[in-house]
């Protein structure tokens, strides 16, 4: 199976932009108009520390989760999987990191694709055989050649703005001003745009799960391997105790499978069920097998 353009994550990609283009131009008008000078100060800072942020994703993600980047000394069947899945992606090969956690897990991160990490946790090479694990490391070398990271962060990075102002609009807009009413109307106006915002977000993200499910059969020509491997994480993650689960869960975005979070969490989840990822990589192995 080779490597082909998916133009279903595209023309998504385009159409989310686009909306969120027109609807924070919409948010910075009203900003403009009705917000003090303290708070558009408030919102330039913020988004200078966001693009640092954005520039260093790579190291203050792995740093964020505890992850440590190893030398192919220290993992070399690792780092073997990783360069051979690397150039069979036709990616430069990502920095390698390990996480000592039970949950077993892998993400993604970096800004590009010549900036990107790879990192897996203990828990994930303790569970998985040698191809399910190759899958998932494929799963992820797939969001680095889609991009996913770039992406999702941009896509992010005005939503995050209109939270914040929301969360903190109690203290710009406190006590007696000239302009309470103005400053009441942005506040209403950040929240609905970052209503919006988190439905388009969340629609993206969920898309670029099956995407990268794809991308993974692409690569290794094996997606029952990678089926098998989600079984599998699901079935351990859901043994993992939740004090564990807690000290991760702010990761969710980033893992192959999102922690366990109960109904509601499900239905604003980033990823899509593992039953419906396992389900397309079926057909996906049957297509194969058919050519």
């Amino acid at each position: 199976m080779d490597w082909q353009p998916d133009w279903g994550l595209r023309v998504r990609m385009f159409v989310t932009m686009f909306l969120l283009f027109v609807l924070y131009i919409v948010f910075a008008g009203v900003l403009t108009a009705y917000m003090q000078g303290s708070i558009l100060l408030f919102a330039m800072i913020f988004g200078g520390f966001s693009l640092v942020q954005y520039y260093f994703s790579d190291t203050l993600t792995l740093k964020s989760m505890g992850a440590k980047t190893v030398s192919a000394d220290e993992y070399p069947q690792l780092h073997t999987s990783v360069e051979r899945l690397s150039q069979q992606a036709d990616l430069p090969k990502p920095k390698v990191a390990v996480v000592d956690s039970k949950v077993p897990n892998a993400f993604a991160t970096g800004r590009n694709q010549k900036n990107a990490a790879v990192a897996v946790t203990t828990g994930l090479m303790r569970t998985l055989n040698q191809d399910e694990l190759d899958g998932v490391i494929a799963h992820e070398l797939a969001h680095v050649k889609n991009r996913d990271m770039m992406v999702m962060t941009i896509a992010s990075f005005l939503a995050t703005i209109a939270f914040m102002i929301v969360r903190w609009g109690a203290f710009f807009g406190g006590g007696r001003s000239r302009n309470q009413g103005g400053i009441m109307v942005a506040i209403l106006v950040s929240l609905l745009v970052w209503i919006i915002s988190y439905i388009l977000i969340r629609a993206l993200s969920r898309y670029r799960e099956f995407a990268a499910d794809r991308g993974a059969a692409a690569i290794t020509g094996k997606p029952s391997a990678l089926a098998s491997a989600l079984m599998k994480i699901s079935g351990e993650v859901d043994k993992v105790p939740d004090k564990d689960l807690r000290e991760e869960a702010e990761m969710n975005a980033f893992f192959i499978i999102p922690l366990k979070s109960g109904i509601v969490g499900r239905l604003f989840s980033t990823h899509p069920s593992t039953e419906r990822r396992v389900e397309q990589l079926r057909d996906l192995e049957r297509e194969m097998e058919a050519l």
